[in-house]
Order: structure tokens, then sequence, then C-alpha cells
């Protein structure tokens, strides 16, 4: 009784899912940025971070316009993750994967991620190639 419970548990369970993996751009003395990578890692991401003092390049290459800019630029399937998007809202992008170029929270709101002072108000802004952005998520703060 024992091994059919286990084999209908194994096949409930289903194969294991790769963790996504996030490549993070960041300055090598950013302390936030630390701490966002340490919330993706949290969060179930497996996590690449390279350190450079060229993140105007990156930000550029990544087709980050400056009004969307924060202080960290990721790669992750495919998407761009500008700043201390929440990893539930990582989440959400991979799981419905529309058609938009990346996730931005411009600035640093200091209830984000990585931030970690409650009380302020942010938006998670989704935004294409173009620049057009739409309001993905809301947090309160």
């Amino acid at each position: 009784m024992k091994k059919s419970l286990l084999s209908l548990s194994l096949l409930l369970a289903g194969p294991a899912l790769a963790a996504p993996s996030v490549t993070v751009y960041k300055s090598p003395t950013c302390g936030c940025c630390e701490s966002w990578v340490e919330h993706m890692r949290e969060s179930g991401f497996e996590v690449n971070s390279i350190d450079t003092e060229q993140m105007g390049a990156v930000k550029q290459k990544a087709g980050v316009e400056p009004r969307l800019a924060s202080c960290h630029t990721a790669h992750v399937d495919g998407y761009v993750i500008e700043g201390h998007v929440p990893a539930a809202d990582v989440k959400r992008l991979l799981q419905q994967q529309p058609e938009v170029h990346g996730l931005s929270i411009p600035g640093m709101p200091q209830s984000a991620p990585g931030m970690d002072i409650p009380g302020t108000p942010y938006e998670v802004l989704s935004f294409d190639e173009q620049g057009n952005t739409a309001v993905f998520s809301h947090y309160p703060g």
C-alpha cells in the first residue's frame, strides 16, 4: 500500500520545474541591489549577479529609457526587469507571457523589495520596445 501511495504522490506532483534564471547587472557598491538579489533567490529564482560600472550602457542595450530607469537591470526569459520589481510580479510575467519588453519600477521607491522601508506606494509598469507603459501592479506601500 505504501508503494502505491508513493507512486500516486509522485504522479500528482509531476516533474520538478527548474528555477527561472535571472541575470542582474548592478553597481558593485549597491547594497539595495544585493538585497533585491536575495529577495529573488528567496523567492525561488536562480540569480547570476554581474557587477559593472557601466550601468548606463547596460540600460541602453536593454532598451530601458531614462524615465523607466532604476539602480539595476535584470534579464529573465527574454524580458527586462528594471529595478526593485517584486518576485511575485516577475513570476506572473513569466506565467502570463504578455507581449511586453519588460517590467520596471522607475526610481527607487522605499517600500519595494530590497529597499524594505514600508509606507511608500508604488507601481510596477510594463513597457514595450517603443517605451509605451501600462500599470502591471500597484502596491499601497
